[in-house]
């Protein structure tokens, strides 16, 4: 009798470790199926990798109003810089080349750091002196360097034409660089 009692409560409690065992994986999968789908389906502004890249306003050297949303559909390439940055004097040449390539659909947005510049018409000069045809962005006051946390010049974000941030680089690109990493994104 006690053999059969035990076996009878080892049968149960082996019975109920396994069905705890197979709802708790179950809970686990909708657990991560749920996180996923709020991630795929997030629209949190951001400047993780993933995230819709913050909106933002800014005038251009020719005086128009520019807004990063005023280019959603496309990919964007925005790159904060400053005339006396050497790396960013680098790496202009290479960002006219991509600009004016045709086959690779970009739009670049170039955020100058206007506090840091001596005077206004240094930018004009520098591009002229460069030849860009790209939007220049005149961030007098730092704001939109300040939201992006730029830290250092340049920097520059990979946007997708759905408006989510793909690609950061805290520093200097070259042009094949830029390709590589344009063509990985929507």
């Amino acid at each position: 009798m006690k053999k059969t009692i035990l076996v009878v409560v080892i049968t149960l409690m082996v019975s109920w470790t396994v069905f705890d065992l197979v709802n708790s994986r179950e809970e686990i999968a909708n657990q991560e199926d749920t996180r996923v789908d709020e991630a795929v389906g997030s629209e949190e502004t951001g400047l993780a990798i993933g995230n819709i890249a913050p909106d933002f306003e800014l005038t251009t050297l020719e005086g128009k109003t520019a807004r990063l949303s005023d280019y959603r559909g496309q990919r964007v390439f925005i790159n904060f810089w400053a005339t006396w940055c050497p790396p960013c004097r680098a790496e202009m040449p290479d960002m006219q080349k991509l600009y004016e390539q045709t086959d690779v659909d970009i739009e670049i947005l170039a955020v100058n750091m206007t506090e840091s510049e001596k005077a206004e018409e240094d930018v004009t000069e520098f591009v002229k002196d460069f030849g860009l045809t790209f939007p220049i962005l005149m961030d007098a006051n730092s704001d939109v360097a300040t939201t992006y946390q730029v830290q250092a010049y340049p920097t520059s974000y990979m946007i997708d034409s759905t408006g989510r941030i793909q690609f950061i680089a805290p520093g200097a690109m070259n042009y094949d660089f830029m390709l590589q990493e344009i063509e990985k994104m929507k």
